[in-house]
């Protein structure tokens, strides 16, 4: 059965991650995306790292299951075409800083002349305006800017540090998509198409609040600001590695404590009640259970901990991620063949819909893999795809 969101056409012009993750999401759903790439080498993220015979992994994981059409929108012939595939189009995405799309003819106003109803998404770093608008804006410095790397400070080594991927971009990239989808459905309830706008700086913010700004979201006098979850991300030392442990109830802080055998503490006074959140009785569990692990081995620990059923973890190399059994067992990691870049791997779309599920998508295209077929699909024929090659405005196809 198609996916949720199959008859639904997306125009994706965007690049790198916070555009193109969103709307391969929609393709994940069924959506039929054509992914709209500039002359020479096409999309950015195509010659960034990890690179196999026309293939760039990054490109890979923003991109499945989208057709992919080489396009020099600078050319009249060019924007007709792109204007040609927005007549029969539904969304079109675009993560440009402000007035980029407008200088190209393709911002909304210029869209929605020739398709009233469309929902128009476009992401930009900073806002439409304002002090910062017109800078340049990548995923470490708005981490800088909503709190991320100030958050990341080890209180055993007290240097702010940055979230080590590209967190930001890729939560701005899921709000888009649940944002399209949303316009979509006030589209289909009788709202007519609207323009969608997203500021990474906005959504990053908004992704690190709930936990990240927990002590400032009650404002004014008599606040108590117990341990934070924060405080307790961290790694747990063993003898010969390190666990994640989370104990988040006053229960599993005394069972962990039992695990590891300090049964004497966890049946203290001072572990009961309020007097577990005064500073001094906190930092001697800490302790305790720091002391008690490192005279364990990993797999000891990890055991006594699950017997007590206390929530640990070890920590993966990425290799052992692929062998973890409830990962195999949730397919989590699909693998396809691809007949120019070879094998790929990519995580399964993580959504389970119970009536209209999708299938696994197709393999990310090489650049301009589907032009001739998308021309012909817009009624071009083989005379007029040649002579627009021989002008630059759709690429050769690759041998």
């Amino acid at each position: 059965m198609p996916g949720p969101l199959s008859g639904f056409r997306v125009i994706d012009v965007s690049e790198v991650i916070s555009g193109p993750l969103a709307a391969m999401v929609l393709a994940d759903q069924g959506a039929d995306v054509i992914k709209v790439e500039p002359p020479g080498h096409g999309e950015e993220s195509r010659q960034i790292a990890s690179y196999r015979a026309g293939m760039a992994a990054l490109y890979a994981n923003c991109n499945h299951g989208k057709r992919s059409i080489g396009l020099n929108l600078k050319t009249p012939e060019g924007l007709e075409i792109l204007y040609d595939l927005v007549r029969g189009a539904d969304v079109f995405v675009q993560n440009w800083r402000p007035g980029a799309a407008e200088r190209l003819q393709v911002g909304e106003a210029d869209l929605r002349k020739i398709k009233p109803d469309l929902v128009y998404a476009s992401v930009t770093g900073y806002g439409d305006d304002g002090p910062y608008a017109d800078r340049r804006g990548y995923d470490p410095i708005f981490q800088s800017l909503t709190g991320y790397v100030s958050a990341q400070t080890n209180p055993e080594i007290p240097i702010p540090d940055l979230v080590r991927n590209a967190v930001v971009d890729k939560a701005t990239s899921h709000q888009l998509a649940q944002g399209i989808t949303a316009a979509l459905l006030a589209r289909e309830r009788g709202a007519g198409g609207q323009h969608v706008r997203l500021a990474m700086l906005d959504a990053g913010l908004a992704f690190f609040w709930p936990d990240g700004m927990m002590r400032h979201t009650l404002v004014g006098e008599g606040v108590e600001n117990v341990m934070m979850p924060g405080e307790r991300y961290r790694t747990l030392a063993t003898a010969d590695g390190q666990l994640v442990v989370w104990m988040g109830t006053a229960d599993q802080m005394r069972d962990g404590l039992r695990a590891v055998g300090r049964g004497d503490l966890a049946d203290d006074p001072s572990q009961r009640g309020r007097a577990m959140l005064e500073e001094a009785n906190q930092h001697a569990r800490a302790e305790a259970m720091d002391a008690a692990l490192a005279g364990l081995t990993t797999a000891e620990a990890y055991a006594r901990l699950l017997e007590h059923q206390i929530p640990a973890a070890p920590v993966l190399t990425h290799p052992e991620v692929f062998e973890d059994p409830q990962i195999i067992h949730n397919a989590a990691v699909l693998e396809g063949e691809h007949p120019t870049y070879g094998s790929f791997r990519r995580a399964r779309p993580p959504l389970r819909f119970s009536v209209t599920p999708s299938q696994p998508t197709a393999a990310p295209a090489l650049y301009g893999e589907h032009t001739d077929e998308i021309l012909a699909e817009l009624g071009r024929d083989p005379t007029e795809m040649a002579r627009l090659r021989e002008k630059g405005v759709i690429p050769t196809p690759r041998k």
